[in-house]
């Protein structure tokens, strides 16, 4: 093995291929929205969850079923592709976390008495399983609008039907528009369904329920609002316009239009008057094989990821054995043209920030951070690291972070390498959760190799700590957004000392540290560890962390085994190797390079915030939600 410990990294670097990143599963702060307006039905309230369905998670699925006319018509009905697509979706309820459904329109062919009785007879299927709504085509109701008085369309799919379900929120006077709350990725959705030419009073009607809404994201759904060329570019209809005109581009709530009447399908982006993006989109699949076939398109929002994916399938085709399959059915079982299967970017906080602006947790005393087990815990705001806080003002050298548990493990500032005093600064970025309200930004790099540490006075308690009952460590990091510079590996926190001296003759070199928190270039988070009793260097390895974003580390020794978290989420390439304490040697802990990089390598290249050790092996919920 080479002496120069510029060439660490080699050997380790072999480990990193197929790392796998394991995503958090974070929830959105609750919304509660206003009461109903006009015909009102209770108060919705949470609904139970058949099936496994999870209204906190941050993933969910809003099912869109179009025309199914051809399914009822007349003589020549055939309801089991529809009801093999609500048995799907029952079964999925839990597995898809399919939230909620709506169809949108021309439930049947002429609306008569007989079609209208077998669709109600098949909806029955979904009634208390799946929320949904309905709303009218012009074939459930001939002419007029929604001022048409009763109807066999009314009396099975009008208010009556939804009173028992606890997403309905309430309808128009005339019954032909509803509303429903959806309880969803821990907050509430609108839907609106309207009739398919909505009266000058619906449409007031719908603005008085948006506006009793305020916080709540909307979806509106009716049947005619756009139509598309054969390449998927989606234009208003003129019914399309008019509520376009009357509702959705004074609201900003409204995210997402969805309409269905016409074929082909396609999609559109327009900008309300708030600057915004409001999709629309047409959904209709009758002029396809077997009138549709009880086609359904999946809408699943995923606010971890900021993405809605759309995928389109016929539950029909896709729950048979291919061999009972007919050939046309085997054609439609997926589409995945690009106006059927798709994904949509959303940065959910900022789209909703104009009505539902995040709340997000206040700054934190010391006294709720630091407990009975916490052995050292520092911060970067004023209560932490006297000084004004701005970004981008420097912090000196001889700066002191203090221990806020007042137990003696200070942090000096001091620069590597004739480092620029510039290439340490104050930051008024943080981590949602983080406790402190600002950071550090470390601007460390290589040719020339230059960087700021933070390392403990000689005296501090930190520095001889060995940690035989277990501990965690945990820390907030941010890489830059863009990352510039081509970086080496680089040290995030660390014990001085060589785990030659420790006595320790396994691992990669006995000029290793005894233990340090680092980042390669590849931008894979490795944790190394030199036990205090095994000679043994057990390392863990991350996926590569994105960049522009703050991430929660933890380490967590149950004082026998290491385990590292990203964000909640446990990290893939954990050892089961034995790992009994850290063999530290006195000398002093340091954030923001390791012991290699004091005489030579560069220092961390990102922000840092709040650092906090326990003498205990903390439990993931304790710091999911950071030092709660």
């Amino acid at each position: 093995m080479p002496d120069n410990p510029a060439g660490r990294g080699v050997a380790r670097r072999r480990l990193l291929q197929g790392a796998v990143a394991a995503p958090a599963a974070l929830a959105v702060p609750g919304l509660i929205g206003a009461g109903a307006n006009g015909t009102a039905a209770a108060a919705p309230v949470v609904p139970p969850t058949p099936a496994g369905f999870d209204p906190d998670s941050p993933r969910f699925a809003l099912a869109v079923l179009p025309d199914t006319q051809y399914l009822f018509d007349e003589d020549r009905s055939d309801p089991e592709p529809l009801a093999s697509t609500f048995r799907y979706l029952t079964e999925q309820r839990g597995v898809a976390n399919v939230a909620f459904m709506t169809h949108l329109g021309d439930v049947t062919e002429h609306g008569t008495q007989d079609e209208i009785d077998l669709a109600d007879q098949t909806f029955e299927a979904i009634d208390g399983v799946v929320p949904f709504s309905v709303l009218a085509g012009n074939h459930d109701i001939p002419g007029g609008n929604d001022q048409r008085g009763d109807t066999p369309y009314l009396r099975a799919f009008g208010p009556s039907r939804f009173t028992a379900s606890p997403t309905f929120g309430g309808s128009s006077p005339d019954g032909y528009n509803s509303f429903h709350v959806v309880p969803a990725a821990g907050r509430e959705w609108l839907v609106l369904a309207l009739d398919w030419r909505v009266s000058d009073a619906g449409l007031a009607w719908a603005r008085g329920v948006v506006d009793a809404h305020p916080k709540l994201p909307a979806i509106v759904t009716t049947h005619d609002l756009a139509y598309a060329d054969d390449a998927g570019a989606a234009t208003l209809s003129g019914n399309g316009q008019r509520l376009w005109d009357g509702l959705i581009r004074g609201k900003d709530q409204i995210v997402l239009a969805l309409g269905g009447h016409y074929w082909p399908p396609g999609r559109t982006v327009l900008t309300n008057d708030a600057g915004h993006d409001v999709h629309v989109h047409i959904t209709n699949y009758q002029d396809r094989y077997y009138g549709g076939a009880g086609m359904i398109r999946l809408y699943q929002f995923d606010l971890v990821r900021n993405t809605i994916d759309v995928e389109t399938f016929a539950p029909w085709f896709l729950q048979r054995d291919a061999g009972e399959r007919p050939p046309l059915g085997a054609e439609v079982i997926e589409l995945t043209g690009d106006v059927d299967r798709f994904s949509l970017p959303v940065d959910f906080a900022e789209r909703f920030a104009g009505f539902a602006p995040e709340q997000l947790p206040p700054s934190r005393p010391p006294t709720r951070v630091v407990g009975r087990d916490t052995v050292a815990y520092w911060r970067f705001d004023t209560l932490g690291l006297r000084g004004r806080v701005e970004d981008g003002l420097t912090v000196a050298d001889g700066a002191v972070a203090q221990d806020l548990t007042r137990k003696g493990n200070d942090l000096v500032v001091r620069r590597l390498h004739s480092t620029a005093p510039g290439l340490l600064t104050r930051s008024l970025d943080h981590h949602d959760g983080a406790p402190a309200h600002a950071s550090l930004r470390f601007d460390g790099g290589q040719s020339p190799n230059r960087g700021a540490i933070l390392e403990a006075v000689a005296t501090a308690p930190i520095n001889s700590e060995k940690f035989l009952g277990g501990y965690t460590i945990e820390v907030f990091v941010k890489l830059p957004e863009p990352f510039e510079g081509n970086h080496a590996w680089m040290g995030i926190l660390s014990w001085q000392g060589r785990a030659g001296d420790a006595g320790k003759t396994a691992g990669y070199s006995p000029l290793e540290p005894t233990c340090s928190l680092n980042l390669s270039p590849e931008r894979y988070l490795q944790y190394v560890l030199y036990p205090h009793v095994e000679d043994a260097s057990p390392t863990s390895w991350s996926h590569a962390l994105p960049v522009g974003r703050w991430f929660h580390v933890a380490v967590v020794n149950d004082g026998a085994r290491t385990v590292v978290w990203v964000e909640g989420s446990p990290i893939a390439r954990n050892p089961s190797q034995p790992a009994h304490g850290i063999a530290t040697l006195g000398r002093p802990f340091t954030l923001g390079a390791t012991g290699w990089d004091l005489g030579f390598g560069q220092g961390f290249y990102g922000f840092l915030g709040d650092v906090r050790i326990s003498r205990r092996a903390l439990a993931p919920a304790e710091f999911m939600a950071p030092f709660e």
